[in-house]
């Protein structure tokens, strides 16, 4: 079974020896922003999993007629980065802060001068630096340090371990010696020692475990937490908890060099896995790893479907006014499609998605806009198009930089992720956008819970001996279809015309975020 804690969904999959899905459960969730802080109660992250295990166990008992009680293996999956620091006591210091929270400019800035490597401000060790220069009374008792699927799985197991993928979000990563740099350790010890603090970075953070490795076992209290109708077993064996980067690469089979993967819903990123270290570092780039520890290049842009999903929203509560009943998964595809008609110049039309701070272009808040003309033509499939198009300007502005400044080299790009559930025409407006191929599986709605699930598969079925890639080749993906779709040249340079009026706009966005308060 595959647990995954995205931005808006809860989900759980459990899957077959085939990696067929038995059964599923879903809870829908949004994170919060109080007291300026992007953030996800602890409390309703067990009401989300309670739900979506329900639900699944009971869509399993309804399709085969007998209940779930033991389970061959489980892996939990959660958004990367963030802060969750704990006590001695194992008492939560201040509320998670998620990866939306780009508060920590001068922790970055700094740590990334230190290491000389790319220091993300959305990084756990940015949080934890950016909290010490603040001076948060809380720092001197941080006592252990995690990411949301490292929480999880530590209630679950009592394990305090986290995966390597997970990991290289929080700390700079030794790719030789599979474990947190420590020189960079060092660096960082100096850093605090300066300011009057002492902090044993290596005692705070989560042991590192490799894909395949045994993670602990779901414990009597664990399996009450997971299933609260006790019918669950416990010792149940975990794999190592990952990111959402990392279930990413494995459910697109994109762990092996030149290789990547778009992981498309509320936010979005890009990650390919590197065959050579990159000749820079670049505060647009990430350098994180895959599972079993090979370094990826990740684009990770903040915002994504947000924006869009309001005005779905919006259309929906019109349809409501006139007593019409319109699904939600019937709209995008329709509007979609839509979107392919637009004018040349989408009718003079530009939007910015920003609800929270953008690293890549540099902004540090977000204020969504729509900008017009007054000879604009105002049409919805121009309004579709500037929508679909402004949501993936970030992307390419990341993506410009490794294939012009460094020179990566990739033929094809795999798409996963609710965005790739709209058939052919996300595929179509993504590769127009990166000028890059763009295929998808039949796993591609899936996303990340059914990586996880993978990996929790190949804990027990892999017999370690075997590789990751060779699991993922050999067993999983040998018989899966494949659909590719190549960039329409129309349809490329539309996006490279509207792009440039989208580097315009940015100015009147941070005009927005200095004038409009929250």
């Amino acid at each position: 079974m595959g647990i995954e804690l995205g931005s808006t969904r809860i989900k759980t999959i459990l899957v077959d020896k085939n990696y067929q899905t038995l059964a599923n459960g879903v809870y829908e969730w949004e994170n919060k922003y109080e007291n300026g802080v992007w953030t996800y109660s602890l409390d309703e992250v067990w009401k989300g999993i309670q739900s979506a295990y329900k639900e699944l166990s009971l869509n399993f008992k309804d399709k085969y007629k007998y209940p779930l009680t033991k389970i061959g293996a489980i892996g939990v999956s959660g958004m990367m980065h963030g802060y969750i620091p704990f006590d001695s006591k194992n008492n939560l210091l201040v509320p998670f802060r998620t990866w939306r929270n780009t508060m920590t400019e001068k922790a970055s800035t700094i740590l990334s001068s230190t290491f000389q490597s790319n220091i993300p401000l959305r990084w756990s060790i940015a949080h934890l630096y950016q909290s010490l220069l603040n001076e948060e009374r809380h720092v001197k008792k941080v006592n252990f340090l995690t990411t949301l699927s490292g929480y999880v799985h530590w209630m679950l197991t009592d394990e305090k371990v986290i995966g390597i993928g997970d990991a290289s979000g929080m700390f700079h990563i030794n790719y030789e010696a599979n474990d947190y740099d420590n020189e960079c350790l060092k660096q960082f010890g100096d850093l605090v020692a300066s300011k009057g603090y002492s902090l044993n970075l290596k005692k705070i953070l989560p042991k590192i475990k490799l894909a395949g490795e045994n993670a602990g076992y779901l414990t009597d209290k664990g399996a009450k937490l997971l299933d609260i109708t006790g019918t669950l077993q416990s010792k149940t064996p975990f794999c190592p908890p990952e990111g959402d980067a990392g279930t990413g690469m494995v459910a697109t089979n994109t762990i092996k060099e030149n290789t990547g993967n778009i992981s498309a819903g509320t936010s979005i990123f890009a990650m390919i896995t590197l065959s050579a270290p990159l000749n820079n570092y670049h505060k647009e780039v990430d350098i994180v790893t895959t599972p079993h520890g090979k370094p990826v290049a990740m684009i990770h842009c903040n915002n994504f479907t947000s924006e869009i999903d309001k005005w779905m929203n919006l259309f929906l509560e019109l349809f409501d006014y006139f007593g019409k009943e319109i699904a939600k998964e019937e709209m995008f595809p329709l509007l979609f499609w839509k979107a392919m008609e637009s004018d040349r110049d989408l009718g003079g039309m530009v939007s910015c998605n920003y609800h929270s701070g953008e690293p890549i272009t540099g902004l540090e808040d977000g204020r969504p806009l729509l900008a017009t003309l007054p000879n604009s033509n105002f049409t919805l499939t121009n309004f579709m198009c500037t929508q679909i198009y402004s949501a993936l300007a970030s992307l390419r502005l990341g993506m410009d930089i490794l294939f012009k400044k460094e020179n990566v080299k990739i033929t094809n790009m795999f798409g996963h992720g609710g965005f790739f559930k709209t058939e052919k025409v996300s595929q179509q407006l993504m590769a127009n956008a990166i000028k890059t191929p763009v295929s998808v599986t039949n796993t591609a709605g899936e996303g990340g819970a059914w990586g996880m699930a993978l990996l929790a598969s190949y804990s027990i079925n892999g017999n370690y001996s075997k590789s990751l890639q060779e699991y993922l080749d050999k067993k999983v993906f040998v018989t899966r279809e494949v659909k590719k779709v190549k960039p329409n040249k129309t349809g490329a340079e539309h996006f490279s015309f509207y792009l440039e009026r989208y580097k315009s706009m940015l100015y009147v966005e941070q005009s927005a975020i200095e004038h409009l308060k929250k």
